[in-house]
């Protein structure tokens, strides 16, 4: 499994062609073949795969029961809008009008890299995201990651 990492301000250009950072291409494993699939993500933003790992998260999905409507439904909503991509010979991406329009992406995005996906953004979107960060940060992090035995502790 790939783990990418970094956030990466970006411009897009008249033709909606952004540009690879070269620190995060460094990152994309070969296998990827410079392929990506580009789709919705659960927020208001698109979610970048190398192809590799889409097609690693594209077979964990072919295994779910697809006679149950509720999964049929995610697997619709899923892949709405998922279109592969590929660099350029100038290391750019050409990314869809259809999907920069439903994640609100004007002419400035961010690029957030994390585990083996690359999240794009709106740059005033994702600075809003930042700015809505929880008022205790480290709560959040003790119920998500989970609490570790602490009897006999002091504070």
């Amino acid at each position: 499994m790939v783990n990418l990492i970094g956030e990466f301000d970006c411009k897009i250009d008249v033709k909606g062609r952004i540009m690879m950072p070269s620190a995060l291409k460094k990152q994309i494993p070969s296998e990827a073949e410079e392929r990506f699939v580009i789709n919705r993500g659960f927020e208001k933003c698109l979610v970048l795969y190398p192809m590799n790992e889409w097609k690693d998260i594209s077979e964990e999905i072919n295994k779910k029961n697809l006679y149950v409507k509720k999964i049929r439904d995610f697997v619709r909503y899923f892949h709405r809008g998922a279109t592969e991509i590929k660099l350029d010979g100038n290391s750019r991406l050409l990314l869809p009008k259809a999907l920069l329009s439903y994640a609100g992406i004007g002419k400035e995005l961010v690029l957030f890299a994390y585990s083996n996906r690359i999240e794009v953004w709106d740059k005033a979107a994702y600075n809003n995201l930042l700015t809505d960060e929880p008022e205790d940060f480290s709560s959040l992090a003790e119920e998500v990651m989970g609490k570790n035995d602490t009897e006999g502790l002091k504070e």
